[in-house]
């Protein structure tokens, strides 16, 4: 417990300071908290090292962090570009599929083993891009709004991929069976999840009110932010979804500001910190120049195919270049989902020990690099008003969620405007 308290003091030292390196170079915090594990990790001074107690921590850091993301996210953004958000979606898993997967085969892999690396580069994790959109203050825009949609579509899509990989590897066949479950369990999953946004989580919030409990709002929202993180975990989901749709739910009620403001502090000055150093803490050394090579190649590839694939499918789906450029590097960063594909892949013996380490340095690379490419492309996008205005000049055909909840949601948010979310689309 002492080694814990003393580490985790360290951490907050060493964060409070990189954050303000960072500021004053221009870079996102985030990478400086990154390079703080990375350079006193087992890497390079080896002072620190992961534990079971950093990585609970951790998890905690990123459940926050969604949860958050949730609470700031226009619902009505996040409707009008959900049609948008999977095409980017599924563009996105689609190239670092056919591109990584085939670049595997040409370093020696079979042809099993070089689809389970695609599909482990196929997941994204948007908790890095979300604190990077908090940072410029541009969540709350058409491209955060697509970036947060594409993201849940993602790990859903990723869930299904390595479920069909899992029981290929483990009986050389698809059991239709399994899927259809997983497929039942996710769809129960969302029709909760709109049961909660609609009705649950604003009588809660209402109810802990009338409570007059100290700070019972704040804790309220932690339990309903927890209890969606469980239930997406249940379904095979990253915790990460049902912490922000359990932002999106406490945001529907009068408490948002509220509780935007009670709980961001928490997750500010010591869970997320925490998130972002345990990356770097997690990475480790490789020496074998063969495994370097492969390292190289997988990291451009890692950047280029999101880039790429995810910006291709936000063109397709009306956004101008910029915008989709945005998007593009918005899908780079590898996480939670990642790092769980490559486990899976290692127990069940697709990836040796010197492939694991080096697929697992490889996500840390380029969770890394992914919020330097992001700020890049932020910078010049045009802000939250002006990128409305533009919409209205833009000969592109404005994209409406098309689906049975969107006008059940629709129908309810009509009058929500006294708590920030945006006017209803045509």
């Amino acid at each position: 417990m002492a080694v814990f308290v003393a580490t985790l003091c360290a951490i907050l030292v060493l964060t409070m300071l990189s954050g303000a390196i960072c500021r004053k170079t221009g870079l996102p915090e985030v990478v400086g908290q990154i390079v703080v594990g990375i350079v006193f990790g087992p890497t390079v001074l080896g002072l620190m090292q992961p534990s079971s107690s950093t990585e609970l921590f951790s998890n905690i850091g990123i459940i926050v962090l969604m949860f958050l993301g949730g609470v700031g996210c226009d619902l009505g953004l996040l409707k009008r570009y959900s049609k948008a958000a999977l095409i980017v979606a599924c563009m996105g898993v689609v190239a670092p599929v056919l591109i990584m997967g085939g670049v595997s085969m040409v370093f020696g892999f079979d042809l099993m083993s070089s689809l389970f690396i695609g599909v482990v580069f196929s997941a994204t994790s948007v908790s890095i891009s979300v604190a990077v959109l908090k940072e410029a203050g541009r969540l709350d825009t058409k491209e955060g709004a697509s970036i947060l949609g594409a993201a849940v579509a993602d790990d859903v899509i990723g869930v299904i991929l390595l479920s069909i990989m899992s029981t290929l590897i483990s009986t050389g066949s698809v059991s239709f069976q399994q899927l259809g479950l997983i497929a039942l369990k996710q769809v129960a999953f969302f029709a909760l999840t709109v049961v909660v946004v609609l009705w649950v989580a604003p009588w809660l919030m209402t109810f802990a009110a009338l409570l007059k409990a100290p700070s019972g709002i704040a804790i309220m929202a932690t339990i309903i932010c927890l209890a969606m993180a469980w239930c997406s975990e249940l379904v095979g989901l990253s915790y990460a979804v049902g912490a922000f749709f359990a932002g999106i739910a406490v945001s529907r009620s009068d408490y948002r500001k509220q509780v935007d403001r009670d709980i961001e502090p928490i997750g500010d000055c010591f869970f997320v910190p925490l998130f972002f150093v345990s990356i770097g803490l997690n990475t480790e050394a490789v020496h074998d120049m063969h495994l370097v090579w492969f390292i190289v190649v997988m990291t451009v590839l890692g950047v280029i195919t999101k880039i790429v694939g995810c910006g291709l499918g936000a063109r397709m789906a009306g956004f101008n270049g910029r915008s989709s450029i945005v998007i593009g590097t918005g899908m780079i960063p590898r996480g939670e989902m990642a790092l769980i594909t490559a486990q899976i892949g290692f127990s069940q013996h697709i990836l040796s020990d010197d492939y694991y380490s080096t697929i697992i340095f490889t996500i840390s690379l380029v969770t890394l690099i992914a919020p330097l490419f992001l700020k890049a492309a932020l910078h010049g996008a045009p802000a939250k008003d002006e990128a409305a205005g533009d919409e209205g000049a833009k000969t592109e055909a404005p994209i409406e969620a098309d689906s049975a909840t969107a006008d059940i949601i629709d129908a309810q948010t009509a009058d929500t405007s006294a708590v920030g979310m945006a006017a209803p689309v045509a």
